[in-house]
């Protein structure tokens, strides 16, 4: 009986279910290897132990696609309550610190301005002095890997967001409304506040966007299907928007940013902007788990971020990115 025990414990680790957790939210075996760093047959051994320790598959195979078998979905509920339990216990720990120390962890969209999150940083330490605010530039599934696992405890970034399917432990707070604008040099569109998107991607011009799965760039290919028009050729994909404008400008090819970082760069636009049609549309959001704002120095930070915004400084820059 104990020996059963040990291999049992052996098959079933953190590690195990932690892969078994990402595979069961992928449905594919070569993503989740991708996502975690490791091979597919790495992958794949570690589910083996687990149904050879419990005595029955997790997962079965209809054509090329795997789906949850129901032993695998009682494990996955369970993975995902001793998850709860576990961050539940850190946030009550987290809890019992006072809202003017300690650290708040902010996890931001690499590719959003941040010009008005440097001046609010600024302006809360004048405030809290004994908070660190400690801020990482993530990309969209570092962000929501980091959330899951409680390595952040506020993300910064655009919704709506349709490759997040479980959004029960989440709570967003809309900082502002966004859209998109296309920037270009062609004459024949001077002066003009808006520019079909159709007639722009069937311009014998070739564009400049962010890497593939950014939220813009998804957002863009999206409408580009709507159209029944293919996606134009992409001369260049950079992470850093400043990168972007700057091959685009000088290699004299079109592209399209947030409003937010059109008018936060207006003295470095050359190019001429105009609002797409049909609009795209979206928001920026802060994104916690719903116990964070439990937390003093969270709530805190959140109602600090309120009233900056609605100071008199900043009124106008409020203005301009809602």
């Amino acid at each position: 009986m104990q020996q059963s025990k040990i291999s049992f414990t052996q098959a079933i680790t953190s590690k195990s279910l932690s892969y078994f957790s990402k595979l069961a939210a992928n449905l594919s075996y070569t993503k989740t290897a991708r996502a975690l760093g490791i091979t597919q047959p790495a992958l794949t051994q570690q589910i083996k132990k687990i149904e050879h320790s419990i005595g029955t598959p997790l997962f079965y195979s209809v054509g090329k696609q795997i789906h949850l078998t129901d032993a695998g979905q009682i494990l996955l509920l369970a993975v995902e309550e001793v998850q709860t339990t576990i961050i539940n216990a850190v946030d009550q720990i987290q809890q019992s610190t006072l809202s003017s120390t300690g650290t708040i962890k902010l996890g931001v969209l690499a590719s959003m301005e941040t010009c008005v999150l440097e001046a609010f940083a600024i302006s809360y330490h004048q405030i809290q002095p004994e908070v660190t605010l400690e801020i990482s530039l993530l990309t969209r599934r570092q962000l929501w890997d980091d959330l899951e696992n409680n390595n952040i405890d506020l993300a910064i970034m655009y919704l709506p967001d349709v490759a997040i399917r479980n959004w029960r432990p989440y709570k967003t707070k809309k900082i502002i409304d966004e859209k998109l604008l296309l920037l270009h040099d062609n004459p024949q569109w001077l002066g003009q506040s808006k520019v079909s998107l159709k007639k722009a991607a069937q311009e014998e011009r070739a564009w400049v966007m962010y890497p593939r799965g950014y939220y813009v760039t998804e957002l863009l290919c999206e409408k580009f299907k709507n159209l029944l028009v293919d996606v134009p050729p992409c001369a260049g994909r950079f992470a850093a928007p400043q990168q972007i404008l700057h091959f685009a400008q000088t290699e004299e090819l079109y592209t399209a940013f947030p409003e937010s970082f059109v008018l936060a760069h207006q003295e470095e636009i050359q190019f001429q902007t105009a609002v797409l049609e049909p609009e795209i549309n979206f928001e920026l959001n802060f994104v916690y788990r719903k116990e964070k704002i439990n937390i003093p120095r969270i709530a805190t930070f959140i109602q600090n971020w309120d009233r900056f915004l609605q100071e008199e400084n900043y009124q106008k820059r409020l203005k301009s990115l809602s």
